[in-house]
């Protein structure tokens, strides 16, 4: 028996490190009396557990608590979302309200694109049979009637990425009404209605307006929180693509609610449909088809099958018109395009899906000259009056070897010409002595030169609201240097001074420098679009939303009694010099012809650009025909049928 202390308190008994209350014994006492009922033999003495017991039950029960806690913290805040969207998921499909599209309009509101009814199949993965023969069955049942292989319809939905995915688009009507049929015994499948384009004169507008189509998976997943679908259609190329905001407008979302089999229980508009707002264009439709059908005849005429051309208003940058040849006819790509076609169009040597205009890049031939003469002026090379004699060649001897002597020939020689007779009948001769400077003449240099091409907008982007534009390129001595990995020499001032070389621009370039000459110095940013509309041009309920006022780039810093000389010189390039066929115009007209070398030896990028009249501008009209065979002005037939044709309607 332990040995037991008795306490000054005599109602406490004192065990070792232990103190006992006389409660404590007398339930003790209890328990080992019933303990002795039940015939157990144990004695036993409650004794309070030690300190370091209680630490580590504390500690144990605060670690244990801990991770209950934290895994309620994930599980509320962190996957609370994703789990509160999955299980919403679950039980609620959302499909779209469709919106009308805008439409686009000429500047006569004239209509070129409608919205055509469509239906699609549409399946959400989620809703498949759980069962694998029954979902096998099923997806069977639907190949068999959207004429699809099986393996190439299980395929497709093995790979799809996303829950919903279109399994058939533009349904012809023979397909649609089976499926209408069988339709609720498909689960997981819908039909889906959904508008597409049409372009009811599409060759003659496909490069402004570019097309409609399905929205592939990158554009989906960078477009889903935007309210995208995956059955929708986007603008893929150009206006369609430049104002896809504008022109689609907002959907709506139809909210189907599902129960744990399944089954819908219960359906709402969740937000309804916005109409897209309509786009009228400077653009005018009827010059436009006039324009295209002009170059097509004479690039089929010439055995050359690729062409651009352009027409601005000179006193805004409104856009006239705008052709890329070869064209293509853009309801095969908002419609549905068989792979053979497509493989077919992209294969074309031609390009018919290039934009000649905004994307292409070529040298200007003698087009350039007027500007150069503009900078000659301005910075006093050269007077009005004084005269060159054109030779039809000059000599530069070699700086390091003068036995060595290059020769740089005109067309043919001119005799003396003076600045405008010079740009009449396009002396190179002339503009290689201003241009790069020639025994006592002195040059403006190609830094000048440069510096004055960029004032009329070459070597930078336009600005125009079409997609894929081309900034060009404007040569010199750095460039030439880090590129080529040449010394600039004199040749090259000369080459640039004649639109030859390096120099690279676009026929939209071309088209606006000299729009900014024909109008006393104002350099427009070229505009597509006129106005934003809402409503129907006839309703009584419509209304301009955006107007497109003018947008003046910069004024040139060129006297406009320079720009006034320069004028003449055009002027009188259609009275006697290398326009001349342009003369019976109806209205005075003012032109520059250019021929530009290829590498295709004996052909030549044509060029012409033609502003009337004269005396106040109301059009610049820039053709150019690639890769004509021999030095020919083949490009004058359709400036001067197409002007003909403008000013007398």
């Amino acid at each position: 028996m332990k040995k037991k202390i008795w306490s000054k308190d005599k109602y406490t008994i004192k065990k070792t490190g232990q103190e006992l209350e006389p409660q404590e014994i007398l339930l003790d006492g209890l328990a080992q009396k019933r303990e002795r009922e039940l015939g157990i033999k144990e004695m036993k003495f409650e004794v309070p557990p030690s300190r370091r017991i209680l630490l580590g039950f504390l500690i144990f029960s605060l670690i244990g608590f801990g991770v209950l806690f934290l895994r309620a913290l994930q599980l509320t805040i962190i996957d609370g979302p994703a789990l509160a969207d999955s299980a919403f998921r679950n039980i609620i499909r959302l499909t779209p309200l469709r919106a009308d599209r805008g439409i686009i309009y000429d500047r006569n509101f004239q209509k070129l694109v409608s919205n055509l009814p469509s239906f699609d199949l549409i399946l959400d993965k989620r809703d498949l049979p759980q069962d694998e023969n029954q979902k096998n069955k099923e997806i069977e049942k639907v190949s068999q009637i959207i004429k699809k292989d099986v393996p190439l319809l299980q395929k497709e939905i093995e790979d799809s990425k996303e829950e919903t995915m279109v399994v058939a688009e533009n349904l012809d009507h023979e397909t649609l009404v089976v499926l209408e049929t069988e339709i609720n015994d498909l689960a997981g499948f819908q039909i889906e209605q959904n508008t597409i384009r049409n372009y009811p004169e599409g060759p003659f507008f496909s490069q402004i307006l570019g097309y409609n189509g399905r929205i592939n998976a990158q554009e989906f997943k960078e477009l889903k929180d935007e309210n995208y679908f995956i059955s929708d259609y986007i603008g893929k190329q150009g206006l369609e693509k430049s104002y896809e905001e504008v022109l689609r407008g907002q959907p709506g979302v139809f909210e189907i609610q599902k129960n744990a089999a399944g089954e819908k229980s219960q359906e709402r508009i969740k937000s309804t449909a916005k109409a897209g707002q309509s786009l009228v264009l400077w653009l005018d439709a009827d010059l436009q088809k006039k324009l295209q059908t002009e170059l097509a005849r004479v690039v089929d005429e010439i055995g050359s099958r690729k062409g651009a051309a352009v027409a601005i208003d000179p006193k805004t940058g409104g856009v006239l018109a705008l052709v890329s040849w070869p064209s293509f006819d853009n309801n095969l790509f908002s419609q549905g395009i068989s792979t053979e076609t497509f493989q077919k169009i992209l294969s074309d040597p031609a390009k018919p899906l290039f934009n000649r205009v905004v994307s292409g890049q070529y040298a200007s031939g003698s087009t350039i000259k007027p500007f150069i003469a503009s900078a000659a002026l301005q910075e006093k090379i050269i007077s009005p009056e004084k005269q060159i004699f054109d030779q039809g060649f000059i000599e530069i001897k070699n700086q390091y070897n003068p036995e060595i002597t290059y020769v740089f020939h005109g067309i043919e020689p001119h005799g003396w010409v003076d600045l405008k007779e010079a740009i009449a009948v396009s002396s190179n001769i002339y503009f290689y002595t201003i241009g790069g400077g020639y025994k006592d003449q002195n040059g403006l240099g190609s830094t000048k030169i440069k510096k004055y091409l960029e004032f009329f907008g070459w070597g930078e982007k336009t600005g125009i609201d079409l997609p894929q534009e081309t900034a060009g390129l404007i040569p010199d001595r750095r460039w030439k240097e880090g590129n080529i990995g040449e010394s600039w020499y004199i040749g090259d001032t000369y080459n640039l001074s004649i639109g030859q070389g390096y120099l690279q621009m676009s026929p939209l370039q071309e088209a606006v420098a000299f729009a900014a000459l024909a109008n006393g110095g104002k350099l427009f940013r070229p505009q597509m679009v006129q106005k934003i509309i809402e409503g129907s041009p006839s309703s009584a309920s419509s209304r301009v939303i955006r107007e497109f006022s003018p947008e003046l780039i910069r004024q040139l810093p060129i006297d406009e009694k320079n720009l006034k000389t320069v004028q003449e010189g055009m002027r009188d390039g259609v009275i006697y010099g290398s326009a001349v066929s342009l003369n019976s115009l109806p209205v005075k007209a003012a032109a520059k012809t250019g021929t530009a070398q290829t590498p295709k030896k004996d052909y030549y990028h044509n060029w012409v650009t033609v502003f009337a009249p004269i005396d106040d501008p109301q059009i610049v009209l820039t053709v150019m025909i690639e890769d004509v065979p021999g030095v020919r002005a083949a490009v004058l037939p359709v400036a001067k049928e197409t002007l003909e044709w403008y000013f007398n309607r």
